[in-house]
């Protein structure tokens, strides 16, 4: 890391950049150079002070740097809202902390696109946040509410010895306050995004899904890791929060590229999901639903498709893929997972279900059979309930060297009920059941 100072005369203020992509900057030509965009240039909250950076940076370097050091004295960046990314912006995040404060019930980032009430949502495109040196996204020290966008919120004591559909939140029975979660939880979401980067990230006790996507195309996802099991620490106490997942892709994402990611996680590390649970989230912008654009199909142009998965290795389920109804998932490549249980975080639910998962049966209609198809998985080992679990029938789909570990299942793969004999064009290559060393 190369620090340089420079005294601003006019302004009366010191600027201290700590990004290695400054020194290359300031050693430009003169008629070249020029300052990055921090948000220490600007003055307020430190969200207000990132807006203000990427407001400026629109019209400017079409970049902002978020440095380690803030100046209002600390390491660390606290969010009290979404940070809203326009089109061509890219965010170099370099060693610095961002948490989600205690009175935030947002995301951290957002494609500014969307949100409460864009009922019609234009596309986005060229966004990027890029980490350098070591960069963490935190969650906050006490949520105002945790899980997915269909959860209840109750209290520490509730989330730690009731059933249902709930996850904890601090506005829990609090006069005013929603009581149901929604997709606010999610740190980063992105929707109607043509063109996005993330890499170099690690990410801690997300509310939900660390990163969310909704009909986004042409993505890249590198070099990330992910600490949100199914618990967090509040006052001392180990309280359990649900739907961990690291990252979603939704209707309509296509041509992504994921790979290098490590995740301890309370659900699944990676979800594509084509899910219409009604009219009801129907609506772009729905504050109630659990995606904010629209759930319902519109076609081949919300299928979810040409997605390239590699290097993946979790401690509890690897990669699903679920539709409902006539919603397609196709052409997916995967190669190289490993789901094995960490002795030091126990996996919630007696056991990761699967390491590979085709199919639906609790969300919405039941997928059509064979609207999930050219499905190609490789290399893939798991110690849990199944290594590949195939809930729904399914088409032209290879799976190639697996190596499972457990003691639940019977084989390498599980066909539930009759998709086996439902599915067709199926090769299995190398699947094999063996004891774990």
């Amino acid at each position: 890391m190369i620090f340089f100072s420079s005294f601003n005369i006019r302004y009366g203020k010191i600027r201290t950049l700590f990004s290695t992509a400054a020194f290359w900057l300031l050693s430009l030509p003169a008629a070249h150079a020029a300052w990055p965009i921090t948000p220490n240039d600007f003055k307020g909250t430190d969200t207000e002070r990132i807006q203000k950076a990427v407001d400026k940076a629109k019209t400017h370097a079409k970049t902002v740097t978020i440095p380690a050091f803030n100046s209002n004295g600390t390491m660390i960046w606290k969010i009290d809202k979404a940070i809203l990314l326009p089109s061509d912006m890219t965010i170099l995040l370099d060693n610095c902390v961002l948490q989600l404060s205690d009175s935030c019930r947002d995301n951290l980032f957002r494609s500014d696109n969307v949100g409460v009430g864009i009922a019609n949502p234009v596309w986005n495109k060229n966004i990027a946040l890029i980490g350098i040196g070591n960069v963490i996204l935190k969650g906050a020290d006490n949520p105002r509410a945790t899980g997915d966008g269909l959860r209840k919120l109750v209290s520490a004591y509730d989330a730690n010895h009731s059933k249902g559909r709930i996850s904890y939140g601090s506005d829990a029975g609090m006069p005013g306050r929603k009581q149901l979660s929604d997709w606010r939880n999610f740190m980063i979401l992105m929707a109607y995004v043509d063109g996005f980067k993330l890499r170099n990230v690690r990410f801690e006790y997300a509310h939900s899904w660390a990163v969310t996507f909704e009909r986004v195309h042409h993505a890249a996802l590198s070099d990330l890791v992910f600490f949100t099991p199914q618990f967090r620490w509040i006052r001392g106490e180990k309280v359990a929060t649900y739907n961990n997942d690291a990252i979603n892709l939704r209707e309509g994402c296509k041509y992504f590229q994921i790979t290098n990611i490590t995740g301890i996680n309370g659900d699944d590390c990676i979800a594509l999901s084509a899910l219409d649970l009604g009219t009801a989230y129907h609506s772009n912008g729905n504050i109630n639903s659990y995606q904010v654009t629209s759930t319902q199909h519109q076609g081949a142009s919300d299928d979810i498709e040409q997605i390239y998965i590699t290097n993946i290795k979790t401690n509890y389920t690897g990669v699903a893929l679920r539709a409902s109804d006539s919603a397609g998932i196709h052409h997916i490549f995967i190669n190289g997972v490993t789901s094995i249980t960490d002795p030091e975080i126990p996996p919630p639910y007696n056991g990761s279900p699967y390491t590979i998962l085709l199919g639906n049966l609790g969300y919405g209609v039941p997928a059509m059979a064979h609207k999930i198809h050219h499905i190609y998985v490789s290399n893939i080992t798991g110690d849990g309930l199944n290594l590949i679990e195939v809930k729904s029938p399914v088409a032209d789909c290879v799976f190639m060297n697996g190596v499972y570990t457990g003691s639940k299942a019977a084989a390498a793969i599980t066909y539930q009920g009759q998709t086996q004999a439902e599915s067709q064009r199926i090769k299995e290559v190398n699947l094999v059941k063996t004891e774990a060393p």
